[in-house]
């Protein structure tokens, strides 16, 4: 098994801009950068701690002293909030159309409040997006905002053209249509802007949804009536100053703000009423920076059946898991008539992290409570079987990389836009060994693929984590092995992304670009500047000739 250099030979040292203006001056900006003295001491603490410890090779762990940084108890008083289904038409040649508009709008968060955000076809979040693995799709995005935004399909794999990253921005006024067939597995993905150096603010501001793809080949018995039964679960964090503002920390916390207002599809203090013995939620951690530990109050059990990339092979139950920002589980939970049940986020383990109270690792709080109706509707049992999952054995590989993630740098480089990184050769299988060598929090996203953890530290996996999955969190100093296999699409030019997924880590330099190309293939160093969807026909880059580049199907 050969072995690549951990850069490319197509590479060069540029360096872009490592740090993004995160809470700019921006016409339209919805967020305030005004903090108060309690954000700011915890702010300084964590920063201390940071630069203390964030040294390549530091021995310091977990002892380093800190505090909470405090989530606001709230009661359960307000529906949960269920972003609607995404219309959309089917066009002759059978295409399935979406259109999001992302424009300024206002929310009540806290009573009588008006709270200006941004949103997707309204003010807060967007729709969610449904279609089936084998559909040919398309989404006009159209951007209404006084800035330019992106669209990023985080999960899915696609072209690189359509992928959404930083090199397709949209501009005020323009509309970019990216279009192409769905083959992966069913799974709960999502959509958010990914804009180099204001992907965090984009987010915070309210910029993010479900997609989720259905397959007609599986038909396990899940819970499955969207809303009722089957229910989407947007965990987020946020901090709300005196006039309603949002704000997002401008004092150098490390990783980013942990708002101390807590809230799911956009409701703070959120019951769902229960109508069903079993219920599945849809959790995705749509935190910037925050990682949450869910369990329920009581410690009841309940079955972990899908994470990022669709359905476990089998059930597995548990009383808690972790996600980090961008993470998703699929959950059942069984309820009795009449009863409540807490969904919270209790002392989430983060590692040997360094002052892991500054990061949220002491802070405990409620998220969203159930509520069942005295008389429940009976469900089928969850099946033994959920899946066929396919995971490429190690000696399948054909590549071994080693990335090492410190402060803002991948193997000790800041992402610039017109450097490429790594060279993937489509139809080949690669091992990915991932560590943080630093004391801080961090996680790891691949864009267009979905990997298999192999093992950590030489052993294997937690079950939770043995499913399919595009984002992990790294325990600081353990080595993650991931293997993925690269499918269908090619392009030398035009990247993809892997990158840090919390936000701020992101914009100030943690993420670095990849090409898959065909045999044969140069790569070719992208421009600096970012195309914008109405330069570039984004036609499937899958299919020969539809946007200039040439296709490789692998099936």
């Amino acid at each position: 098994m050969a072995t690549s250099d951990t850069t490319s030979d197509t590479t060069s040292d540029t360096t872009g801009d490592t740090t993004g203006d995160t809470t700019g001056d921006t016409t339209g900006d919805t967020t305030s950068v005004t903090t108060g003295d309690a954000r700011r001491a915890r702010a300084g603490l964590a920063a201390a701690a940071a630069a203390a410890l964030v040294v390549a090779g530091c021995t310091a762990g977990p002892s380093v002293p800190g505090v909470a940084t405090g989530v606001d108890d709230v009661p359960f008083t307000t529906p949960l909030a269920i972003p609607p289904l995404a219309e959309s038409r089917v066009d002759a040649d059978g295409t399935r159309v979406f259109t999001l508009t992302a424009r300024e709008g206002t929310t009540e968060f806290l009573d009588g409040v008006e709270t200006p955000t941004w949103g997707y076809d309204g003010d807060y979040l967007g729709p969610t997006l449904r279609a089936q693995r084998g559909e040919r799709v398309a989404v006009e995005v159209t951007n209404e905002l006084g800035e330019a935004t992106t669209v990023h399909w985080h999960g899915m794999h696609l072209p690189a053209a359509m992928d959404g990253g930083p090199h397709q921005m949209i501009d005020p006024g323009e509309t970019w249509r990216p279009a192409w067939t769905i083959d992966q597995p069913a799974a709960t993905l999502w959509y958010h802007p990914h804009p180099h150096g204001q992907t965090e603010r984009h987010v915070y501001n309210g910029l993010a949804g479900m997609f989720l793809v259905d397959d007609p080949a599986a038909a396990p018995g899940l819970p499955a009536e969207y809303g009722v039964d089957d229910l989407p679960v947007v965990v987020q964090d946020k901090e709300i100053d005196d006039s309603g503002r949002l704000t997002l920390d401008d004092d150098g916390n490390e990783p980013g703000l942990l708002g101390s207002t807590v809230m799911v599809n956009g409701t703070v203090g959120a019951y769902q009423e229960i109508t069903a013995e079993l219920t599945r939620l849809r959790v995705l951690n749509g935190s910037t920076a925050r990682t949450y530990g869910f369990a329920f109050d009581d410690g009841r059990p309940f079955q972990l059946v899908g994470t990022d990339g669709g359905l476990l092979a089998a059930p597995h139950e548990t009383t808690r898991v972790r996600l980090s920002p961008g993470e998703r589980a699929e959950i059942v939970v069984a309820m009795e008539p009449g009863e409540t049940a807490v969904l919270g986020s209790y002392g989430p383990d983060l590692g040997d992290v360094a002052a892991p109270a500054a990061f949220g690792a002491a802070d405990s709080f409620d998220v969203l409570e159930l509520r069942a109706a005295a008389t429940l509707r009976p469900s089928p049992p969850v099946p033994a079987t959920l899946a066929q999952v396919e995971r490429p054995a190690a000696a399948e590989a054909d590549t071994t990389r080693e990335l090492t993630l410190a402060v803002r740098q991948i193997n000790g480089r800041s992402m610039a836009m017109d450097r490429i990184d790594e060279v993937v050769e489509v139809g080949t299988t690669e091992i990915w060994e991932v560590r943080g060598i630093d004391a801080l929090p961090h996680n790891f996203h691949v864009h267009d693929v979905q990997f298999h953890v192999l093992d950590i530290d030489g052993e294997p996996p937690p079950p939770e984590l043995a499913g399919r999955k595009d984002t992990v969190y790294l325990e600081p100093r353990r080595v993650y092995r991931l293997i993925m296999t690269f499918e269908d699409y090619t392009d030398p030019e035009m990247p993809y992304m892997y990158h840090c997924h919390l936000l701020r880590h992101e914009d100030e330099g943690l993420m670095g670009q990849f090409v898959v190309v065909g045999p044969g293939q140069e790569p070719r160093a992208p421009s600096g500047g970012a195309a914008t969807g109405h330069e570039r026909d984004v036609g499937d880059v899958g299919d020969v000739g539809d946007d200039g580049h040439d296709g490789h199907h692998g099936h």
